[in-house]
């Protein structure tokens, strides 16, 4: 890659810059990546320490990073996007800036549409807390949006790297086999239905909390006085689709890093990754992600247990 920027540290898979990633990304070639996961800042109506457009701002402001995506992705390569709705000033009225995002990705910068998906967070807290608990109007929102956006409508993806778990009742239902009926819907149901083909096919709703706290990252930071980043992605999110839109090797790139977990989580399953992230602070602290805990330093008799080379710049 035609990158001259120096990392903040390097893992055996990948690296985290400290940049701005609209400028990293032009430094890219074309069609080299398999794919972006990534959650930027949210147009939320209060500004948030980690920098955040406003809703009328927004979409201008995502554009030129989309248009840098799309040209570094390969035609098999995949863009996955996280964007929280919100709510517009002052009103119990929802914004629709998320809406107009996804409408602007398709006609202005050319992505298709592969499939939405939906983050369902149950530990999300009641907001906002004038409708919801206050006046007691609105109920919790407890879903983000995710669109999984492509080049080309037959980008590399496999759901059957991403299976889950049979149900109890699908788990009888393969051991005693079904006759061929059909449902009142139309529906044909034969006897390959309740064949063992591995797991279930997952859905587009993904849940998971964005409460960990017991991670290295953590646990470092708390031992080394540091703030937690306000806004970290849930590990399960580029979990599922690094796994379901990439092969081991493939190259992913975090353009909004923050403290990481993207790239924390495509080591762990041996992807080559990118991260960058402009904040120094957050950049550098992020790498207590792949450290090992203080406290499990001490019983390692002096070993070296940190995957990476921490390259400091500028006295960091």
């Amino acid at each position: 890659m035609l990158i001259q920027y120096e990392p903040i540290y390097k893992t055996e898979l990948g690296a985290l810059f400290c940049a701005d990633s609209l400028e990293f990304m032009r430094r890219l070639p074309n069609d080299s990546v398999d794919l972006v996961v990534t959650s930027p800042p949210y147009a939320l109506h209060f500004k948030k320490e980690y920098g955040n457009a406003s809703q009328r701002e927004y979409i201008a402001w995502l554009l030129p990073f989309a248009r840098e995506i799309k040209r570094i992705i390969k035609p098999t390569g995949s863009f996955v996007l996280n964007i929280g709705g919100a709510w517009q000033p002052g009103s119990p009225i929802r914004s629709l800036y998320h809406y107009r995002t996804l409408l602007a990705l398709v006609d202005d910068i050319g992505f298709d549409l592969a499939q939405e998906f939906f983050w369902f967070n149950p530990a999300k807290m009641p907001a906002p807390a004038e409708w919801v608990n206050v006046r007691r109007i609105r109920v919790k929102d407890s879903v983000e949006y995710i669109f999984w956006l492509v080049k080309d409508p037959m980008a590399n993806a496999d759901n059957r790297r991403v299976l889950q778990p049979y149900s109890e009742d699908m788990k009888r239902l393969i051991k005693r086999g079904v006759k061929q009926t059909v449902r009142p819907s139309g529906h044909v149901i034969n006897g390959s239905f309740a064949s063992d083909k591995g797991g279930s096919i997952p859905s587009n709703l993904i849940q998971c909390g964005n409460n960990e706290s017991n991670s290295s990252y953590i646990t470092n930071s708390k031992q080394l006085g540091s703030r937690v980043h306000p806004a970290r992605f849930p590990a399960e999110l580029p979990r599922f689709f690094i796994e379901f839109l990439t092969n081991p090797g493939d190259s992913v790139l975090d353009p909004f890093a923050g403290s990481n977990t993207t790239g924390y989580v495509a080591e762990g399953l041996k992807r080559k990754w990118t991260g960058v992230e402009i904040r120094s602070d957050y950049a550098v602290e992020s790498r207590l992600r792949f450290e090992t805990p203080p406290e499990v330093k001490s019983s390692t008799q002096g070993q070296s247990l940190l995957p990476f080379d921490v390259v400091r710049q500028g006295g960091r």
